[in-house]
């Protein structure tokens, strides 16, 4: 008899054991990244929060007060300092690989991801990026190519993988292959692997009830290589929270089995690019919000689901004070526009006065955009900086546009983008990528595995055990 009640007994725990671990597993995961953001990024963008109410100190940003908070290493196969597409795919895949490479290791091998891991597991999957599709960070995801490069055969691997819903901008090359030639377009071959392409929020609730599988894009006519940035965000514009949103709908869409949703906030690399500090901030806040999205289904289902929120790696070397001991947020408030609209403010002006714009002219756009003179007193050697720029750009007619990785910059914008930093007190090591930490941040099921300071590889490998993914 003894024996079996032990019997009884043992079996009974084996069962409880069993349930406790599967209700502990995340049916339902969100991964954000955050391209090109730094721990002084997120740090940034909450004293600029604090110091908009009038205090020194940090506003904190949702993802912030999550209850695991630690930070990962970047480095990729090649170099200490990675690129996007070898950061990619160590957070997609766990495996370190060559600056350029989209989830292939060093002898051009396919890794797996954690998102093919959940789709073989029976779950929904989702791509959903603030600039194309097919790049580097969402592709890294889906797609397996030796260059990051390859933007058209990048996107002919977006429905051999076979997930249920992918949004972003556009795609940069639907009609031209990586040797520049004309090749047919991408569109219709989704097509014809039962995807449904929806350009628009509008038309995305139109065709969302009838579609399997799901594209949603910008509409038609719009920039196909990002959205627009969050503080130059018009009315009708897509965001990334509202891409999040749709996601999440779609996904949950009749579901039973769960999902996996990448999320990436990939203009804060860009603004990064630029040395924008402001922008940079607002894009931090931007994706923010879309972590809110998932947080509202977070609260609805909290046993069942797994926010992390990271980055691939720091952009910009961001230093937050210069020489003295201050910073001066609040300041860049006044800032209107991203660097890329004041710069083709600039452009604009140049056109319409022919070249002939004078410097009350210029003062008066730089005052409207920047708060400039009116709202930001300048110094002697601010103003002159200004000053000398124009004289070369629109007196002597010798132009020289700043380039960087994604912006093409008037070199007026440039040097009030430069006077801005220095009356924030921001500093700029670079205006490329750098090694520098990145945070990571994760609550629900499975949020105890991120602790202690990890490797980028760590993170897709631990996501992929708290969902129960082999």
């Amino acid at each position: 008899m003894k024996q079996v009640i032990r019997r009884h007994v043992a079996v009974l725990l084996v069962i409880f054991l069993v349930s406790t671990v599967w209700a502990q597993q995340a049916k339902y995961v969100f991964y954000f990244i955050g391209d090109g953001m730094g721990v002084n990024q997120v740090n940034g963008a909450e004293m600029y929060l604090a110091e908009q109410e009038g205090r020194i100190g940090v506003k904190p940003l949702l993802f912030t007060t999550f209850p695991a908070g630690t930070m990962a290493t970047t480095f990729s196969a090649t170099n200490s300092v990675t690129d996007s597409s070898a950061a990619g795919t160590a957070l997609a895949t766990g495996e370190k690989t060559y600056n350029g490479a989209v989830s292939m290791d060093d002898d051009k091998n396919v890794l797996s991801t954690v998102a093919e891991r959940a789709k073989k597991a029976g779950r929904k999957v989702g791509i959903a990026t603030s600039v194309s599709v097919d790049h580097a960070t969402p592709a890294a995801f889906y797609a397996h190519q030796p260059n990051r490069s390859r933007y058209y055969e990048i996107a002919l691997d977006l429905p051999k993988a076979g997930f249920d819903f992918y949004a972003g901008s556009g795609f940069l090359k639907p009609t031209t292959t990586a040797d520049k030639k004309e090749a047919p377009n991408v569109f219709p071959i989704i097509e014809e692997a039962g995807y449904t392409i929806a350009r628009g929020l509008d038309e995305y609730k139109e065709k969302a009830a009838d579609a399997k599988k799901m594209i949603l894009i910008q509409k038609e006519g719009a920039e196909p290589s990002c959205l627009p940035y969050a503080i130059d965000h018009e009315e009708g514009d897509l965001t990334l929270p509202e891409i999040t949103e749709s996601a999440v709908s779609f996904l949950s869409k009749g579901n039973k089995k769960g999902f996996f949703l990448m999320v990436e906030g990939g203009k804060i690399d860009w603004a990064c690019h630029s040395n924008d500090p402001v922008t940079v901030f607002e894009e931090v806040i931007d994706l923010d919000n879309a972590v809110r999205v998932a947080y509202e289904f977070y609260k609805k289902h909290p046993k069942e689901t797994l926010i992390v929120v990271t980055a691939d790696h720091e952009t910009g070397g961001m230093g937050l004070g210069i020489g003295k001991y201050e910073l001066h947020l609040k300041s860049l408030l006044n800032q209107k526009q991203s660097q890329d609209l004041l710069s083709k403010a600039i452009t604009d002006l140049r056109k319409d006065k022919a070249g002939k714009a004078s410097w009350n002219e210029i003062k008066d756009l730089l005052t409207e955009k920047m708060g400039f003179w009116k709202e930001l007193p300048l110094t002697w050697e601010q103003e002159k900086m200004l000053r000398d720029e124009y004289e070369q750009s629109f007196v002597k007619n010798k132009v020289v546009f700043e380039e960087s990785l994604y912006a093409r910059t008037e070199p007026l914008a440039a040097t009030a983008r430069k006077v801005m930093s220095q009356i924030a007190m921001v500093g700029w090591t670079s205006s490329s990528h750098t090694a520098g930490y990145v945070p990571v941040f994760a609550i629900g099921a499975g949020a105890d595995l991120f602790t202690g300071k990890m490797d980028n590889t760590e993170i897709p490998k631990r996501i992929a055990k708290a969902a129960g993914y082999k």
